[in-house]
């Protein structure tokens, strides 16, 4: 195994080289070990680089989730609380029980029921730019279509819609990595707000249920047992979250990966069929996600080293997903790479119960963009991305097209 350290690579997740290109600094932990011990974040930790240790570690069931605040917080009550029901941060049993109530109704036939809106929403957000030849394709495209789909699975009604966009940006900043005070203060305000529209539509639903989502996993019941309101409002609160951010970056991240390598764009746009193998390269050269954490509930053995019981360990998805040792040219964009088992995702229990309904959005937007437009063209190729670890994620992409 390589040792080399390239000093000219800070070893920091705060620089503005490393959320511009996390993909160097990833390599660099990697040719120390695939397990490499730091005191990178606010708690110090073991960083796993390696595609192997990762998938070793998210099938164990020796590491634990945790939610991303202490249980002893005060300040921040609303929001440790709703982090406590959700399904991402559950362990077994809990996490087979909720997990089994939310998948029977959150079903890949459920999301491929929501084709056609998504199609004809997809279209109608092209529509709006197609006379301006210019738009930002997160603000314009992919922030809108996520907001609106997610939306609509749920039962929101359409003019009650708009609030969505600022709740999840509050959130998602609540819980990266790099959140301050004021970010999990202003995540502690949001969840109010949050709790008391979905509690006023569960009201509502219970009075008069539809044919969506809420209505569906305020009905299930599984051997006698169903979601408490608490957690109701809980998977609720995480599709909200995840509908938005998982999908916004895939759709903004294939749109930039296309631009930056005109012959793989020429050849999807030429060979449409190609879409879905598109996707999951798209997937793993730029994870939407790119950090989960775990904790070891006690002493393990890996790759040499002995992560201790009470350690935490935190996966770089985006990392493995570019790990020379599974995949050929990992740093290469390559719309055939087959197999492609990436892990952007997740692996084992906890694999996106959302991934279905992410991949089809993805397909659509990216398919329907290169059929509807010609001579798509970066406005400028210094691109500001948003400071967060945990996500891979654009602030704007501005592109013009004829």
């Amino acid at each position: 195994m390589t040792t080399h350290l390239n000093q000219t690579i800070p070893l920091t997740f705060t620089s503005p080289e490393f959320f511009k290109n996390p993909y160097p600094f990833y390599d660099n932990l990697r040719s120390i070990h695939p397990i490499y011990w730091g005191n990178l974040l606010k708690y110090p930790g073991w960083y796993v680089t390696g595609y192997d240790e990762a998938v070793a570690i998210l099938r164990d069931t020796r590491f634990k989730n945790r939610i991303p605040l202490p249980q002893t917080s005060k300040k921040y009550e609303h929001l440790k609380n709703i982090q406590n029901d959700m399904l991402l941060f559950k362990n077994q049993p809990d996490h087979k029980r909720l997990r089994l109530l939310v998948s029977n109704v959150f079903t890949p036939k459920m999301v491929e029921y929501h084709r056609s809106y998504i199609q004809e929403t997809v279209n109608d957000l092209l529509d709006r730019v197609q006379n301006k030849k210019r738009m930002d394709i997160v603000s314009d495209f992919a922030f809108p279509l996520a907001s609106l789909i997610i939306a609509n699975i749920l039962g929101v009604p359409r003019e009650e819609r708009y609030q969505f966009g600022e709740w999840t940006a509050s959130l998602i900043q609540s819980i990266d990595f790099t959140r301050s005070r004021q970010e999990l203060v202003n995540g502690n305000v949001t969840i109010v707000k949050l709790q008391a529209y979905f509690k006023g539509l569960f009201k509502k639903r219970k009075c008069h249920p539809q044919d969506d989502l809420i209505s569906m996993l305020m009905k299930e019941e599984q051997q006698g047992d169903k979601l408490t309101e608490e957690e109701l409002l809980a998977t609720c609160i995480l599709l909200v979250i995840a509908g938005h951010e998982t999908t916004v970056n895939l759709i903004s991240n294939s749109i930039l990966a296309l631009l930056n390598n005109f012959v793989q764009l020429l050849m999807l746009k030429e060979n449409p069929l190609h879409i879905e193998n598109a996707v999951e390269e798209f997937l793993r050269y730029e994870s939407p996600t790119q950090m989960i954490a775990r904790l070891a509930s006690e002493d393990i053995e890996m790759n040499q080293m002995t992560i201790k019981k009470g350690e935490q360990v935190y996966i770089l998805l985006g990392a493995a997903n570019r790990d020379p040792k599974k995949f050929v040219d990992p740093h290469l964009l390559n719309i055939m790479r087959n197999p492609n088992p990436h892990l952007a995702f997740g692996y084992g229990s906890h694999f996106c119960l959302g991934a279905p309904l992410a991949r089809l959005e993805a397909r659509i937007a990216i398919q329907t963009l290169l059929q509807r437009t010609h001579n798509l063209q970066l406005v400028t190729p210094d691109l500001q991305w948003r400071n967060l670890i945990g996500f891979r994620s654009l602030r704007e992409l501005q592109i013009t097209f004829d």
